[in-house]
């Protein structure tokens, strides 16, 4: 009967392992992922790109995510803290260029990201550019052109 007990009690703890396991690739996203995109933009909104912003040559303390609407047409960007936290200053800025019609932005002091906010689609000859800031630390870049 010992094999048997034996058996029992491997199984048993393959069993165990087996659910921690899962348990462990269903818990809920954790400081693992602070800073991924967050949904922001809402339903349908697929992320195109994404600026770091860095606090120093390593550390990323932010990210500004460009996503897209094909059923809005609008472009979206949030600028996302790579560690929530106490407020601190945050900004989002989302825009056409070379020619800027009206900047679409929101700044101010926030836990864990900034916007979102949208814009159109551009029309022919214009592309996108965004630019993201957390406390003193800032990034921009552009692109994105039908």
């Amino acid at each position: 009967m010992k094999p048997i007990r034996r058996k029992a009690a491997t199984a048993g703890a393959l069993a165990v392992l087996a659910l921690g396991g899962t348990l462990a690739a269903t818990a809920p996203a954790s400081a693992a992922t602070a800073g991924a995109y967050n949904g922001a933009c809402g339903a349908g909104y697929e992320v195109f790109t994404s600026t770091p912003v860095m606090s120093s040559q390593r550390t990323v303390a932010a990210t500004t995510y460009v996503a897209y609407s094909s059923a809005d047409r609008q472009w979206c960007a949030v600028t996302v803290r790579s560690k929530p936290g106490a407020r601190v200053f945050m900004e989002v800025t989302l825009d056409t260029w070379p020619t800027s019609t009206a900047p679409a932005r929101d700044a101010g002091s926030y836990t864990a990201f900034a916007g979102p906010v949208y814009k159109d689609l551009p029309e022919p000859g214009r592309c996108m550019t965004w630019s993201g800031s957390i406390d003193l630390y800032y990034n921009s870049d552009r692109g994105l052109c039908p």
